[in-house]
């Protein structure tokens, strides 16, 4: 058999030991420098065990002990506002367990990645403070009706806003944004050629342009796109495809897009427009065998 008909076969149980492997904490070197963010690392090895259906392959104890590990990551503070999830345990010592400090900061974006992997891992979410969290998220829209990540000293973009309208829905409480102003925000940052940036008078981009559909679609409110910005969104998303997805005009193909753009088509009900084989084949050829084999034989 030729190599490039094995890179076109898709490997399930090497992105599994992959997955598994990332999940026990074995990342290479240059992982540290993420550790910050592991709970997001979480996410997508929970996420993509799911996918795969392979979410068996981790014990019940092992489930509990990254369920109890996750709560370790929330935090309650209501006086401050700044109630959610942590990316990290690093801040967390022996003193401050169970406190609240100064330095001790829900971000919008792991209080996301923590809710939904506790839904794939089959938690109840009945140790999740929902009020606290609804609380903070009030906090964290600005006059124009985005989000920012955290109560102070970070950006604030389409990201926040898909992540606040998904914690929202998660939760099934909405009265922490005010939808209408979140709604605004968005049509404001439709580009005149038809996609959507990560704020008003921005590059469009799939990034974003994802970000705002999924929250229109969470939060009901599709219908607020004129027929117009419909159409020429879906066109410009369609226009992406170049045997895969870019993620911008004139810019080459990547993996991550086929998500971005393939999701922001499905929501539209035009992913049947692309050629879904070429597409297939194209993330196939970018599978990198020797990292995950590598991963799969230790």
């Amino acid at each position: 058999m030729s190599t490039e008909n094995v890179l076109l076969k898709f490997a399930p149980e090497m992105h599994k030991n992959y997955l598994l492997h990332i999940l026990n904490g074995k990342m290479p070197s240059y992982g540290s420098s993420l550790d910050t963010n592991r709970a997001v690392l979480m996410y997508f090895a929970v996420g993509g065990l799911d996918i795969l259906n392979s979410l068996d392959s981790i014990t019940d104890t092992r489930k509990k002990s990254i369920i109890d590990w996750i709560y370790s990551l929330q935090v309650i503070n209501e006086k401050d506002l700044t109630s959610g999830f942590q990316g990290s345990t690093n801040l967390n010592t022996i003193e401050n367990r169970g406190k609240n400090t100064l330095y001790k900061w829900a971000h919008i974006a792991n209080t996301y990645a923590c809710l939904s992997s506790l839904l794939m891992l089959r938690d109840n979410l009945e140790r999740v403070d929902r009020c606290a969290i609804i609380n903070s998220l009030k906090a964290l829209q600005l006059p124009n009706g985005s989000f920012k990540g955290a109560i102070d000293g970070v950006e604030s973009d389409m990201r926040f806003v898909f992540c606040a309208a998904a914690i929202s829905h998660i939760l099934n409480d909405w009265s922490g944004i005010d939808v209408e102003l979140m709604v605004d925000f968005i049509l404001n940052s439709i580009s005149y050629d038809g996609g959507i940036g990560q704020a008003p008078e921005l590059e469009s981009h799939c990034g974003s342009t994802f970000c705002a559909v999924a929250a229109l679609a969470l939060s009901e409110n599709l219908d607020r796109l004129t027929r117009a910005q419909f159409d020429n969104l879906r066109r410009w998303l369609l226009f992406r495809f170049d045997g895969g997805f870019n993620g911008r005009p004139n810019k080459p193909v990547d993996t991550c897009y086929s998500f971005w753009s393939g999701g922001a088509l499905k929501i539209l009900d035009a992913y049947d427009f692309i050629q879904q084989e070429n597409n297939h084949q194209y993330v196939l050829m970018t599978q990198d065998r020797y990292d995950v084999s590598v991963l799969e034989n230790q």
